[in-house]
């Protein structure tokens, strides 16, 4: 029996034809391709390409909004369960982390969660969109805008969500997106920043490629000499390139078929598991948004069976995880907690995500629903 993985990407020869011509024109950096993939993105999410940045990962785009938002003893927002990236980032810049709580069975964060954690030391907060379901996030940005907060949504489970029509992303100050191996859209690696303030993406175009503020080199004018520059500020190279950026425009190709197969697999899941007593099913999400289904989460009502059921799992060659460890439970941020957070609790001691992704067949879905309804025989 082959092994059921979590996640997986679809990739086949129509990437590795684009790769090829890549290839072909001797240029693999950032050039024409990556400004095709930028346009093409933008469309999809239904904004201006010249408020999209892409960059090598959203964790370098978390310390990147880090480090155009906050300053030494600033206080941040985030949910506990939320990507460990997020808190590095804020403390690295000598951020102090705030941890808020969450909705114990959607693992997303609302308003209520947030509005106890303000002070006049908040500058700003991280939102995470579990799963691909958007959070609550047009009741916080209304908050943060009446109070300067600045808001960072980490959009990396969500690329393609939507409230009233409105791309998750591009809601807050700053959007994150990820195109790692195991996102729905994938490049192997790299990333996208979304902000429509000109000062900040000025800022931002200059920090991720070495501060440079001047070309250098063939782009630079016959009369001057190309190979002089100068700098704003001493940025990083967090940059992307055209055989990522290749991959990427393939890949948006197929996204639409792929995540209504994520869908139907969520409900098939939906549809059968719901019938178990022991364990509860997802949520149904507001008919005025969308998903991108990342994940599956199901939660076993008594707390010691969500570790015997991954196991149980694992032993069949399903794997399963839960997604994402409190950070407040990392010993190396357990100075930072000072609060209890009973919805994080529950959900991190009873969620298990199961496997979603496109490339699961019928006879998967249909052996992994088995598995769980056998568990309790």
């Amino acid at each position: 029996m082959k092994t059921i993985n979590i996640y997986q990407p679809s990739l086949g020869k129509e990437e590795l034809g684009a790769i090829e011509e890549v290839f072909k024109s001797n240029w693999l950096g950032k050039g024409s391709k990556t400004d095709e993939f930028i346009n093409k993105f933008a469309k999809k999410l239904t904004t201006s390409p010249d408020f999209l940045l892409p960059i090598s990962s959203c964790t370098e785009g978390l310390f990147q909004a880090i480090d155009l938002y906050v300053n030494k003893g600033d206080e941040v927002i985030l949910p506990s369960i939320s990507f460990i990236g997020a808190i590095n980032a804020v403390v690295s810049k000598g951020g102090i982390p705030v941890f808020c709580d969450c909705n114990p069975r959607t693992l997303n964060i609302e308003l209520k969660h947030i509005k106890p954690k303000i002070t006049d030391k908040t500058k700003a907060i991280i939102t995470l969109h579990y799963a691909g379901v958007p959070c609550d996030i047009e009741h916080i940005t209304n908050f943060c805008n009446q109070r300067n907060i600045k808001v960072i949504e980490d959009n990396a489970n969500s690329p393609f969500s939507r409230v009233n029509t409105k791309s998750t992303g591009t809601f807050g100050d700053i959007g994150l997106w990820s195109f790692d191996a195991m996102k729905q859209l994938v490049m192997g690696d790299g990333g996208m920043i979304y902000c429509n303030d000109k000062k900040d993406m000025e800022h931002l175009i200059h920090s991720t490629y070495l501060g440079l503020k001047t070309n250098s080199g063939f782009s630079n004018n016959i009369d001057q000499k190309w190979w002089e520059y100068d700098v704003s500020m001493p940025g990083r190279r967090c940059i992307t390139n055209d055989i990522q950026a290749a991959i990427g425009i393939e890949q948006l190709k197929k996204i639409d078929s792929q995540l209504i197969r994520r869908k139907q697999i969520h409900n098939t899941y939906t549809n059968t598991l719901q019938k178990l007593e022991w364990l509860d099913v997802p949520q149904e999400i507001p008919t005025t948004n969308e998903s991108s289904y990342y994940m599956y989460h199901i939660q076993t009502k008594d707390k010691k069976d969500r570790d015997l059921l991954a196991k149980y799992l694992r032993k069949y060659k399903v794997y399963t995880t839960f997604r994402y460890y409190p950070l407040h439970w990392v010993n190396y941020y357990k100075s930072y907690f000072n609060e209890e957070l009973p919805g994080t609790e529950y959900a991190a001691n009873h969620t298990l995500c199961i496997p979603l992704h496109q490339s699961l067949s019928n006879k998967d879905v249909s052996y992994i629903i088995k598995l769980i309804k056998d568990f309790k025989k």
